[in-house]
């Protein structure tokens, strides 16, 4: 997946559609020249539909297409006829789409589902006939109601990557070089920060033709959690994975404290995150032989961790066995 075509924040304006006119129509025929009220209720105006696809990856397809409006409904008209309601507006987004106001950033919804709908805006409510205000004292009422007018509002739709594993590391930590290695994916890989400004996504093959996807998300760095860096945008990522695979290069002066500077960011986030299952993988271990190994492991933290080099493919695939143990 192209950097410059994933899109995950956008902001789009929608506009519901009109209520129908109810009718002011009077009964006429060849037996009757002044007959009673028959007008029909106004159509109900379009709505805008939220609708769940997992053909979509990101919101690319909203990028330029952030006007959305829906049809108005028609008018009633005589013999009790009702007007057709306006054609909704559905639009697809992907699985984990968070929908916000955008005025109070307050979340409105959330889309998990395949095929889930959730109403944007609903359309205006269709005018009621002159045949609902008839009385015994009106009995030729000469006005009906006209329809609901529809509604109007910008909202920010923002995407919660759907994975089963999420690379959480500082900067240049190797997380799209072991996405590169273990999946399809062609990540930008290069030794610098934030080579990363987008997620990529990998299917990653696990053994009898079983897969899951990883997510190689944009480097976290202390303080990302109040916005430095690309902060809350890769934060947002981190919320939907099952698994929070951690990545900290051998040669780091304290894994320990990268560790848990990196754990620290995410409970400043949303505490939440502390309950997902988590893994720790030592990058970089083929610089390494096995007495310093052992060496290392007395002062790391505790939590499941695995020595592995994506470079020099050394235990990726007891990697592959712990995530597909931790997601079973």
């Amino acid at each position: 997946m192209a950097s410059s075509n994933f899109v995950d924040y956008v902001k789009i304006n929608c506009r519901s559609g009109k209520g129908g006119a109810g009718s002011t129509h009077f009964h006429r025929d060849k037996t009757t020249s002044k007959g009673g009220p028959d007008g029909g209720d106004g159509g109900r105006g379009g709505h805008i539909i939220l609708k769940g696809s997992k053909q979509h990856w990101t919101l690319l397809h909203l990028k330029y297409h952030k006007h959305i409006v829906a049809k108005p409904g028609n008018p009633g008209s005589g013999n009790l006829k009702s007007g057709k309601e306006g054609s909704d507006v559905f639009i697809e987004v992907p699985l984990g789409t968070v929908i916000r106001n955008v005025e109070t950033s307050e979340i409105e919804y959330e889309v998990t589902e395949e095929g889930e709908n959730y109403i944007l805006l609903e359309g205006g409510k269709g005018g009621r006939g002159n045949d609902h205000f008839k009385s015994p004292t009106l009995q030729t009422p000469r006005f009906a109601q006209p329809g609901e007018d529809g509604k109007e509002e910008w909202k920010i739709l923002e995407l919660k990557l759907l994975a089963d594993v999420g690379l959480v590391g500082f900067p240049n930590a190797g997380k799209s070089t072991l996405l590169s290695v273990v999946s399809a994916a062609k990540p930008e890989i290069a030794n610098y920060p934030f080579t990363t400004l987008k997620p990529n996504l990998g299917i990653v093959s696990y053994r009898d033709s079983r897969s899951f996807v990883m997510a190689d998300i944009p480097g976290i760095i202390e303080g990302a959690h109040t916005g430095k860096g690309l902060g809350l945008r890769f934060l947002r990522h981190i919320e939907r994975n099952s698994i929070l695979l951690f990545m900290v290069p051998v040669d780091s002066d304290d894994i320990a404290k990268e560790y848990n500077i990196l754990l620290n960011e995410l409970e400043q986030y949303n505490p939440e995150l502390l309950d997902k299952n988590r893994l720790l993988a030592v990058t970089k271990s083929d610089m390494i032989d096995d007495e310093l190994k052992v060496e290392i492991e007395k002062e790391l933290p505790s939590v499941p961790h695995i020595f592995i080099s994506s470079v020099a493919q050394i235990g990726l695939e007891e990697l592959k066995d712990s995530i597909w143990k931790m997601l079973n």
